[in-house]
C-alpha cells in the first residue's frame, strides 16, 4: 500500500493468507443488529463460470432489502447500529489523523478529504441511478461531492475473435437480466459510493460492461484503463471474479497499463479467484472490524472467515514475494492471495444507498473500492501495479512498516495462520 510520510494510511496486511477466524469474535456477533445474511444473484457462482463469466462478491444484510423505516436526515441512517460510515472507516484506519475518540459510527465525522486524478470502477451492466444515489450517500454524510467528477461510461462489447480486452461495435447500456439486476445495481453503488468516500478528490468513471462475461468486462478493464491513464493515472477496482482455470496466464496482459493499478477482490469462498490471483493485479482480501458491544469503541480488526485467498494453481511466485522475507516458505513457487485487506464482515457491514434504500453490505467487494480510494489519496500514483506491489512488500520488510498496515495476528485460513 502506498502511503506518504506525513499521514498514517493504515491498511490491513494479511501474512499472508489468513482468511478465516476459528471463533468469531463475541464482540462483533453482538453488534450485528439486523440478523441473517442474504446472498444476490449476482454473487452466486454457476457451474462452468471459471474463465467465462464473473460474479460479484457481494452480501447483504438481513433478507435481501433495505433496512426498514424512516431513516435520519444526516449521518448514520439509522442510529444503533455500529455499521460503517465514510467517518468511522476513516478513524479506524486513521485517514484523518490519530483518533481521538473510539471511532463510533454514531459520533465520528471526520471524513477524507484527498483524492486526485481518476479511479475507474468497472462492472457489469447499466444502472441508471447511479449519480443520484451517489449524491444522496454524499449528502447524508457529509461527503464533498463534485457531479462534474463523476462519470457513467459504456463500454463496447468485447471481441470473443480477438485477446481478451479487445472491444467491436457501439457502447451501449444493457440492463442485466431478471433477479441479476438487484445484485449488479447494489455492487456498483457500492463500488462508487465508498472509493469516492475514501478519495472525494478523485474523479470516478463508472465503466459499465455489457454483461458479465469475461470478453465483455475485459473490455471494459481496458476501457476504464484508457480513461484513468488520461487523466494522469490512478486506480481501477473490481468486485467481481471467478474461480482459477488453465488458462488464466493469457489475460493477466489485461491488467497492464502505464500509471495504472489494477485491484480486484480476493473473494468470498475461501479459495483463490481470478483476476484477483494475476500477479498484475492487488489481491484485496477481507476484515472484520471488532467493536465493543455496549459503547461501540473500536477495539481490532481481525481475520474474516469468508475472505478469499490462498495459493494460486497456475499463476509463478512473482518476483515481489519471491524476495520477500519469509513469504516464499508459504507460498512456495506460486502466487500468494491476498496482498492486503479492508474491512468486508457482514457482521460489520458498510451502509450502501440504493434506489431509495440503505443497504447494509459485507463481501470483499467492499475491501477492493476502499482500498483503491485510500490509494488514491495517498497520492503516490504507481507507474503500475507491479510498482505497487513492489511498493507493498518492500515496506513488509521494513521494521516501520506499521507507519502504513495493521497486521492481523488473529485468524486462520487452512493450513494458513495469522
Amino acid at each position: 500500500m502506498a502511503y506518504t510520510k506525513s499521514v498514517r494510511y493504515f491498511l490491513t496486511i494479511v501474512l499472508l493468507f489468513a482468511c478465516a477466524i476459528v471463533t468469531l469474535d463475541q464482540s462483533i456477533q453482538a453488534q450485528s443488529a439486523i440478523s441473517g445474511v442474504s446472498t444476490p444473484a449476482s454473487a452466486i457462482p454457476q457451474p462452468g463460470d471459471a474463465g467465462v463469466r464473473a460474479h460479484t462478491f457481494l452480501r447483504v444484510l438481513g433478507s435481501g432489502g433495505p433496512v426498514a423505516g424512516t431513516p435520519a436526515a444526516v449521518g448514520p441512517p439509522f442510529s444503533g447500529y455500529f455499521y460503517e460510515t465514510p467517518a468511522s472507516l476513516a478513524c479506524v484506519y486513521e485517514l484523518t489523523g490519530y483518533p481521538s475518540g473510539p471511532c463510533n459510527p454514531n459520533t465520528t465525522f471526520d471524513n477524507p478529504t484527498g483524492g486526485s486524478n481518476a479511479i475507474a470502477i468497472v462492472d457489469a451492466y447499466d444502472y441508471p441511478g447511479a449519480s443520484a444515489d451517489l449524491a444522496h450517500f454524499a449528502a447524508q454524510f457529509g461527503v464533498t461531492f463534485n457531479p462534474s467528477a463523476f462519470h457513467v461510461v459504456y463500454a463496447p462489447a468485447g471481441d470473443p475473435t480477438g485477446p481478451l480486452g479487445t472491444c467491436k461495435g457501439p457502447a451501449t447500456a444493457v440492463r442485466p437480466p431478471g433477479a441479476a439486476a438487484y445484485g449488479w445495481d447494489l455492487e456498483e453503488a457500492l463500488d462508487i459510493q465508498w472509493s469516492h468516500s475514501m478519495a472525494p478528490g478523485a474523479t470516478v468513471y463508472l465503466v459499465e460492461a455489457q454483461s458479465n462475461y469475461d470478453v465483455d468486462l475485459y473490455c471494459g478493464v481496458r476501457t476504464a484503463a484508457a480513461l484513468v491513464a488520461a487523466q494522469g493515472g490512478g486506480e481501477i477496482s473490481m468486485s467481481w471474479g471467478h474461480g482459477e482455470y488453465a488458462g488464466e496466464l493469457s489475460a493477466d496482459s489485461t491488467f497492464v497499463q502505464d500509471s495504472v493499478v489494477f485491484f480486484a477482490s480476493s473473494g468470498d469462498s475461501g479459495s483463490v479467484s481470478y483476476p484477483s490471483a494475476s500477479p498484475n493485479v492487488v489481491s484485496v482480501g477481507g476484515t472484520a472490524v471488532s467493536r465493543n458491544a455496549s459503547s461501540g469503541a473500536f477495539q481490532r480488526e481481525v481475520a474474516w472467515q469468508d475472505a478469499g485467498g490462498g495459493i494460486s494453481a497456475y499463476e509463478p511466485v512473482p518476483n515481489y514475494q519471491r524476495r520477500t522475507y519469509q513469504v516464499p516458505s508459504v507460498v512456495g513457487a506460486y502466487r500468494g492471495t491476498p496482498d492486503v485487506s479492508a474491512v468486508a464482515s457482514t457482521d460489520t457491514g458498510v451502509w450502501v444507498y440504493l434506489n431509495g434504500g440503505w443497504y447494509v453490505v459485507g463481501g470483499t467487494s467492499v475491501a477492493s473500492p476502499v482500498v483503491a480510494g485510500i490509494v488514491n489519496a495517498a497520492g503516490t500514483f504507481a507507474k503500475s501495479s507491479s510498482a505497487e506491489l513492489t511498493l507493498i512488500y518492500s515496506n513488509i520488510q521494513d521494521t516501520g512498516y506499521l507507519r502504513g498496515f495493521y497486521d492481523i495476528q488473529i485468524g486462520t485460513c487452512g493450513a494458513y495462520v495469522s
